[in-house]
Protein backbone atom coordinates (compact mmCIF):
# COMPACT_ATOMS: atom_id res chain seq x y z
CA UNK A 1 0.00 0.00 0.00
CA UNK A 2 1.23 3.55 -1.32
CA UNK A 3 0.14 6.49 0.97
CA UNK A 4 1.57 10.01 0.28
CA UNK A 5 2.87 10.62 3.54
CA UNK A 6 3.09 14.65 2.89
CA UNK A 7 0.22 16.44 1.59
CA UNK A 8 -0.89 20.17 2.84
CA UNK A 9 -4.08 19.67 1.78
CA UNK A 10 -7.50 19.03 4.04
CA UNK A 11 -9.38 16.36 3.47
CA UNK A 12 -12.00 18.49 2.50
CA UNK A 13 -9.47 19.99 -0.37
CA UNK A 14 -8.26 17.15 -1.85
CA UNK A 15 -12.12 15.62 -2.27
CA UNK A 16 -13.04 18.94 -4.04
CA UNK A 17 -9.61 18.64 -6.03
CA UNK A 18 -11.17 15.05 -6.98
CA UNK A 19 -14.60 16.41 -7.20
CA UNK A 20 -13.59 18.83 -9.84
CA UNK A 21 -11.09 16.81 -11.49
CA UNK A 22 -14.01 14.05 -12.61
CA UNK A 23 -16.17 17.55 -13.71
CA UNK A 24 -18.74 16.22 -11.30
CA UNK A 25 -21.05 18.83 -10.17
CA UNK A 26 -21.49 19.92 -6.12
CA UNK A 27 -25.32 18.77 -6.48
CA UNK A 28 -24.41 15.24 -8.49
CA UNK A 29 -22.44 14.33 -6.01
CA UNK A 30 -24.07 15.42 -2.70
CA UNK A 31 -27.33 13.72 -4.37
CA UNK A 32 -25.40 10.04 -4.69
CA UNK A 33 -24.87 11.03 -0.83
CA UNK A 34 -28.36 11.83 -0.24
CA UNK A 35 -27.02 15.09 1.87
CA UNK A 36 -27.66 19.16 1.05
CA UNK A 37 -25.18 20.54 -1.48
CA UNK A 38 -24.26 23.26 1.04
CA UNK A 39 -23.58 20.68 3.54
CA UNK A 40 -20.85 18.91 1.23
CA UNK A 41 -19.32 22.61 0.17
CA UNK A 42 -19.08 23.13 3.72
CA UNK A 43 -17.66 20.08 4.63
CA UNK A 44 -15.10 20.23 0.95
CA UNK A 45 -14.14 24.44 2.30
CA UNK A 46 -13.60 22.83 6.32
CA UNK A 47 -16.48 24.81 7.74
CA UNK A 48 -18.09 21.75 8.69
CA UNK A 49 -16.39 18.01 10.26
CA UNK A 50 -16.28 15.06 7.42
CA UNK A 51 -17.52 11.80 8.98
CA UNK A 52 -15.31 8.59 7.70
CA UNK A 53 -18.36 7.23 6.07
CA UNK A 54 -18.89 9.81 3.79
CA UNK A 55 -14.77 9.51 3.38
CA UNK A 56 -15.56 5.96 2.67
CA UNK A 57 -18.53 6.90 0.44
CA UNK A 58 -16.52 9.69 -1.55
CA UNK A 59 -13.38 7.19 -2.27
CA UNK A 60 -16.08 4.59 -3.67
CA UNK A 61 -17.25 7.15 -5.88
CA UNK A 62 -14.47 8.70 -7.06
CA UNK A 63 -12.91 5.47 -7.23
CA UNK A 64 -10.40 6.56 -5.45
CA UNK A 65 -8.07 4.89 -2.45
CA UNK A 66 -9.88 4.65 0.39
CA UNK A 67 -6.56 4.43 2.80
CA UNK A 68 -5.02 7.34 1.41
CA UNK A 69 -8.51 9.50 2.03
CA UNK A 70 -8.66 8.05 5.47
CA UNK A 71 -5.24 8.80 6.54
CA UNK A 72 -5.69 12.47 5.65
CA UNK A 73 -9.31 12.03 7.32
CA UNK A 74 -7.69 11.10 10.53
CA UNK A 75 -4.84 13.43 10.23
CA UNK A 76 -7.35 16.53 9.92
CA UNK A 77 -9.13 15.10 13.17
CA UNK A 78 -5.47 14.82 15.12
CA UNK A 79 -4.30 18.12 14.09
CA UNK A 80 -8.10 19.88 14.54
CA UNK A 81 -7.54 18.23 18.50
CA UNK A 82 -3.98 20.07 19.08
CA UNK A 83 -2.95 22.38 16.36
CA UNK A 84 -3.71 25.32 19.71
CA UNK A 85 -1.87 23.37 22.26
CA UNK A 86 1.80 24.28 23.23
CA UNK A 87 2.48 20.38 23.57
CA UNK A 88 0.79 19.14 20.61
CA UNK A 89 4.15 17.87 18.99
CA UNK A 90 4.83 16.07 22.37
CA UNK A 91 1.63 14.82 22.73
CA UNK A 92 1.86 13.60 19.16
CA UNK A 93 5.25 11.74 19.76
CA UNK A 94 3.94 9.92 22.55
CA UNK A 95 0.71 8.57 20.83
CA UNK A 96 3.10 7.33 18.09
CA UNK A 97 4.95 5.33 20.32
CA UNK A 98 1.74 4.01 22.27
CA UNK A 99 0.00 3.16 19.36
CA UNK A 100 3.52 1.32 18.40
CA UNK A 101 3.81 -0.37 21.50
CA UNK A 102 -0.46 -1.17 21.17
CA UNK A 103 0.47 -2.54 17.69
CA UNK A 104 2.84 -4.88 19.54
CA UNK A 105 6.37 -2.95 17.74
CA UNK A 106 6.77 -1.01 14.92
CA UNK A 107 3.02 0.07 14.40
CA UNK A 108 2.66 -2.05 11.13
Amino acid sequence: MSIKMLSTNTVGEKLRNLREEQKLPLRKVAALLDIDVAILSKMERGERKITKEIVLKLANIYKYNADELLVSFLSDKILYEIQDEALGIEALKLAEERVKYMKGGDGE
